[in-house]
């Protein structure tokens, strides 16, 4: 961790934190590129878009995605306040950036903010059809 790496963590707390003080909940990031400038940041949404998919996590690994070119996006480095959640995660990886720093893990999230029940698992049936559900697969590959 290097004391720029500190620098860009405390703007995604301070991302976050402002967010939480407007009523959102309290995420934030930001994306630097290799030369060291701030890309872009956003701030989790939830609440105001009700979406439960606006983590800016996600929402910065789209933009890099649709953005940036895979060599720059490479070199890209995201900060945000806590570990990205696994859609969080899967989108970063999808999007081809270099690399992210968290401030908090997911255990140190867990252990500060209030209990929340565990919801019921969905549960997934499957595979069906796998004649039919082939072929879109195959003609189009």
């Amino acid at each position: 961790m290097t004391p720029d790496d500190e620098t860009f963590l405390r703007r995604a707390i301070d991302i976050a934190y402002r967010a939480g003080a407007a009523g959102e909940r309290p995420f934030g990031s930001l994306l630097v590129g290799p030369d060291g400038d701030v890309l872009i940041e956003d701030h989790n949404t939830v609440v105001s878009e009700v979406d439960i998919s606006a983590h800016p996590e996600l929402k910065l690994a789209r933009w890099a995605a649709r953005e940036l070119a895979p060599e720059a996006a490479a070199g890209t480095t995201m900060y945000t306040s806590c570990q990205p959640c696994p859609m969080c995660a899967t989108a970063i990886d999808r999007s081809g950036l270099g690399r992210v720093v968290f401030a908090l893990s997911a255990e140190q999230f867990e252990s500060v903010k209030p209990a929340t029940p565990v919801p019921t698992p969905v549960p997934y049936e499957g595979p069906a059809l796998f004649e039919e559900a082939r072929r879109p697969i195959e003609d189009h590959y």
